[in-house]
């Protein structure tokens, strides 16, 4: 395919803008992308589709969601409102707990076909890539079921979809005051059954006082360090437990939520290279008034990606374009950085190199905006202006 006279977005530096533009196609990569004016004779002949003038941009990547569950907490937004905090309803059982029981009781094939719509909704909002956790299940086998679940959605829907392993989401009632136990007893061994598998792309935990302690995870990491997986983690939402600095030492690709980051843990990010994940969907569905440390993390250098968050407690999102509007307003991104957040840096904090950008030799994954300048996309409230999405160099 020949997509010509399209207003380009390539992200390669800041927009990386080329007005009157065409994108050359090749299986699933791009073969050439510059001025019409430029194009080479080689690429003339193929089929062409003409965007326009409409604003053209690398597919969007979704680095953080956790789409595969069963059942709903919309009685705990209730009680929120009402004045209780998510610390207290997730000990008294609610929270993340209240989904694991509503998702145990799901079969695989439920739990796929209650996803599917959820990552609909994603593409609607430009995803071509997006990664899914587990960490609903809580069990060897509910993990296990999750992932698969997980795995299943792109044989359903034009979309990549990178799987991380997060049995050390919360410790269930059984491993209540246990949490080494739980670490050595379900999230290692379920890490081993999904990797052998070949269920398991990342590893993933909650570092935070209603789940997990660094110490606690140390284990977990090293295990997954030795299958040679990559890790990341949910740092510093709700406190400082030094969880950012804990991953950083541990090579970790990314760190997310981070509103109580503190200023040695932007240090130990800026010095490992590991991505700050911004959620504001969380910030804003739980009235969080700790905003992250966006200015200090621009300063040192950190890349920020910016994610959905897509899950039934604290994040009930599911467009990227919404939240990279809550990362400009919220937050104070620039649009820039935001689309640079669900590119560029959406993909180096998912570990993937081929994909974030518009250039020869990368996935030909694009999106076509009825828009004609990028920080459109940030700037509308809920709309999606997407007009078609073109998923490994196919219209899709």
């Amino acid at each position: 395919m020949l997509l010509t006279h399209a207003t380009l977005a390539t992200m390669t530096d800041g927009y990386g803008m080329i007005p009157d533009a065409a994108v050359a196609l090749e299986g699933d990569r791009i073969a050439w992308a510059g001025p019409m004016a430029d194009l080479p004779a080689a690429y003339r002949a193929l089929p062409e589709h003409n965007a326009e003038g409409r604003l053209v941009t690398p597919g969007l990547i979704d680095c953080h969601t956790h789409a595969v569950f069963a059942g709903h907490r919309a009685v705990e937004f209730e009680l929120r409102l009402k004045g209780a905090s998510y610390e207290e309803i997730a000990r008294a059982g609610g929270g993340i707990l209240s989904t694991v029981t509503a998702t145990r009781a799901a079969s695989e094939d439920q739990l796929l076909a209650k996803a599917l719509p959820r990552v609909d909704q994603l593409i609607a909002s430009g995803a071509t890539t997006i990664e899914v956790k587990s960490g609903y299940g809580l069990t060897v086998e509910d993990e296990l079921k999750l992932l698969r679940a997980a795995r299943g959605i792109a044989r359903h829907l034009p979309v990549s979809v990178k799987t991380t392993h997060l049995a050390a989401h919360a410790i269930p009632p059984d491993y209540s005051g246990r949490a080494p136990a739980y670490i050595a007893e379900v999230a290692i061994p379920s890490l081993h059954a999904a990797h052998a598998q070949g269920l398991v792309d990342a590893v993933d935990a909650f570092c935070e006082t209603i789940a997990f302690s660094p110490d606690d995870l140390a284990p977990l990491f090293a295990e997954a360090r030795a299958l040679g997986l990559p890790v990341k983690l949910h740092a510093e939402q709700l406190t400082d437990l030094g969880g950012a600095a804990f991953a950083a030492r541990h090579g970790a690709i990314s760190a997310d939520h981070l509103e109580y980051l503190s200023p040695e843990g932007i240090t130990a990010m800026a010095r490992s290279g590991t991505v700050a994940v911004i959620l504001p969907g969380a910030f804003y569905t739980l009235r969080e008034s700790q905003v992250p440390p966006v200015a200090a993390l621009r300063a040192a250098g950190v890349a920020m990606a910016v994610a959905t968050d897509l899950n039934p407690g604290s994040s009930p999102m599911a467009s990227l374009t919404l939240a990279m509007n809550m990362a400009c307003t919220l937050f104070r991104l620039t649009p820039e950085e935001a689309l640079l957040g669900t590119t560029v840096h959406a993909a180096k904090a998912l570990g993937l190199t081929d994909r974030g950008r518009i250039a020869p030799g990368l996935r030909a994954d694009l999106c076509i905006w009825d828009a004609d300048h990028p920080a459109e996309l940030a700037y509308r409230i809920g709309a999606t202006p997407l007009h078609t999405r073109i998923f490994g160099g196919r219209l899709a």
